[in-house]
């Protein structure tokens, strides 16, 4: 691991290497914390969501505990991981690691994360308590050279960024007729989400300044929550990636097959978005970029 200026950084991204990744602790100071590669040696970026793990936690989840895609799913992605990803690549993890309310009730599912093969980046989950967004500096720090925790900064991956943050997104509760319609929802529940929206959208919008600032010009966009709700078609998180021309935006939270559809996949106004609940991709990893 090594600290250099954004004038440092943008030589190197100049001079015939490639960054894999880099975060951005303050204004003018960049810490890359995954390794330089010669241009022209092969890698890959790759993401997945929603790993739950539970090595030092009871499992209280009624899915993980009964649904077959959920069987040993810790043993699955350990090997498609390893069939997949060499240890040139980048996988960025989108959100809900662990179950563990604790950092010391997550040290066996970080560590986990560490030893699979590639350089990881992790996105905050809504069920990553173990995470206080404003000690990420310090997770940083703590897990320097293995992980990499993302918000309020960002990552590099060659000449992208990979910028991101939580997100929020209003999911009711909604009142239903007989034919399963929705025909209402909770107002207050919906003013409430919407203060948590603004938050993440001022997270989000940090995370693109600062990579903006370095120099990036080309983005991909991670969310652990969908970048719309069921009643959107569009939203604050979609018009910042438009705003500032990412190329892909990828999310996870949706997962049991009732929700897989509950936002964007495919492409919309000149943007990939893409779904990696690790139920939904089979603990298969999606590749993002060669």
């Amino acid at each position: 691991m090594r600290l250099c200026s954004m004038r440092q950084l943008r030589n190197l991204l100049s001079s015939g290497l490639e960054l894999a990744g880099a975060l951005c602790y303050h204004e003018g100071r960049i810490q890359t914390c995954i390794r330089e590669t010669e241009r022209g040696e092969t890698m890959a970026l790759y993401a997945i969501g929603d790993l739950h793990l539970h090595f030092q936690t009871p499992l209280k989840a009624r899915a993980q505990r009964k649904e077959r895609v959920w069987k040993n799913h810790e043993e699955k992605f350990r090997r498609n991981c390893a069939e997949f990803l060499r240890d040139e690549d980048t996988l960025v993890l989108v959100g809900d690691h662990s179950w563990g309310h604790r950092l010391e009730e997550c040290e066996d599912d970080l560590r986990y994360i560490s030893d699979l093969p590639g350089q990881k980046v992790l996105l905050r989950g809504n069920h990553d308590m173990f995470w206080d967004a404003s000690k990420t500096e310090q997770l940083n720090g703590l897990y320097a050279g293995t992980l990499f925790f993302l918000q309020n900064n960002f990552a590099a991956y060659q000449d992208y960024a990979l910028v991101g943050t939580k997100g929020y997104t209003f999911e009711g509760p909604f009142y239903l007729n007989a034919r399963g319609r929705i025909i209402g929802w909770d107002e207050k529940a919906e003013v409430h989400a919407g203060k948590l929206v603004e938050r993440e959208l001022g997270r989000l919008r940090s995370s693109f300044e600062a990579a903006r600032a370095a120099g990036y010009r080309k983005y991909i966009m991670f969310l652990h929550y969908p970048p719309t709700s069921i009643l959107e078609e569009e939203s604050g998180f979609t018009a910042i990636a438009e705003e500032f021309g990412a190329e892909q935006v990828i999310y996870a939270h949706c997962h049991g097959e009732s929700r897989f559809h509950d936002s964007i996949q495919g492409e919309k106004n000149g943007i990939l978005y893409n779904l990696v609940s690790g139920d939904y991709r089979k603990w298969v990893p999606l590749k993002l970029l060669d």
